[in-house]
């Protein structure tokens, strides 16, 4: 309702970023900021079940583990099934885990996660995905477009991946490592991850446990036209994330 009264007075174009600030706590039912329109952050403290963020429009979801948790939030499903459902643009931060079929059919949103379940960024056709944990089976099934990045020390993502349209790729492109340590820089301010903050300690050494899940048929419209690489669109800064350059040369909120 609230994306609706927006969209109605601006047109779609939404709202400058964080305009309008909610914060829950507790458990959110189905479809937690669902269709949200840009310059809205829902924040919750606590846990939600499927959808969230289904159909994202601009807006910014950020879902946190309480603090007094008697679990560790990558070890417990923080977010239902189906996360990101026909999302378009915007960004999601969950400090835990989700279920299945994240990210699916994703076509424009930034999104930080601590693991996923079976099918993660299947049928997805753009934005970003950065899963700092492990994934379940058939990743990236059916993925067209958009870059996904996971944590993967003991490479075991490969056995997990659908690649019949994707490629893994071990070495990441300067724009990957801009893109990516954003992300997880934003997840550490925003959803109080202390993995992500354990990965900018050791940010020169853990950058290479990242593997990039890129499909084919979007690196060749990458190179094709440079501007449809959403590697080159960095969500803006979190207020309060780390500023730092590692020996990797990566370019961070200062520059």
């Amino acid at each position: 309702m609230l994306s609706n009264r927006i969209s109605r007075r601006y047109d779609g174009s939404g709202l400058h970023d964080d305009t309008i600030s909610c914060e829950f706590e507790g458990v959110a039912g189905q479809s937690f900021g669902a269709f949200l329109a840009r310059g809205v952050t829902m924040e919750l403290t606590g846990a939600a079940n499927d959808y969230v963020g289904k159909g994202l429009s601009g807006g910014k979801v950020i879902v946190k583990t309480p603090e007094n948790a008697a679990y560790e939030p990558e070890e417990n499903i923080l977010v239902g099934n189906v996360a990101l459902y026909g999302a378009t643009q915007g960004e999601l931060y969950v400090n835990g885990l989700a279920g299945e079929r994240f990210a699916v059919r994703n076509s424009g949103v930034k999104a930080v996660v601590e693991g996923v379940g079976d099918h993660g960024c299947e049928y997805m056709t753009g934005g970003v995905v950065a899963v700092l944990g492990e994934t379940g089976r058939n990743f990236a099934a059916g993925m067209s477009g958009g870059v996904a990045y996971v944590y993967d020390p003991d490479g075991e993502l490969a056995r997990k991946t659908n690649t019949e349209m994707v490629t893994l790729h071990d070495e990441l492109e300067e724009s990957d490592e801009a893109m990516l340590h954003r992300l997880v820089e934003n997840h550490a301010a925003y959803a109080d991850s202390d993995r992500a903050a354990a990965l900018l300690d050791d940010w020169a050494d853990e950058v290479r446990n990242f593997t990039k899940v890129m499909p084919e048929a979007y690196a060749n419209v990458i190179a094709e036209r440079s501007r449809a690489d959403v590697r080159t669109d960095l969500p803006p800064a979190a207020e309060g994330a780390r500023s730092s350059r590692t020996d990797t040369g990566v370019a961070t909120s200062d520059d």
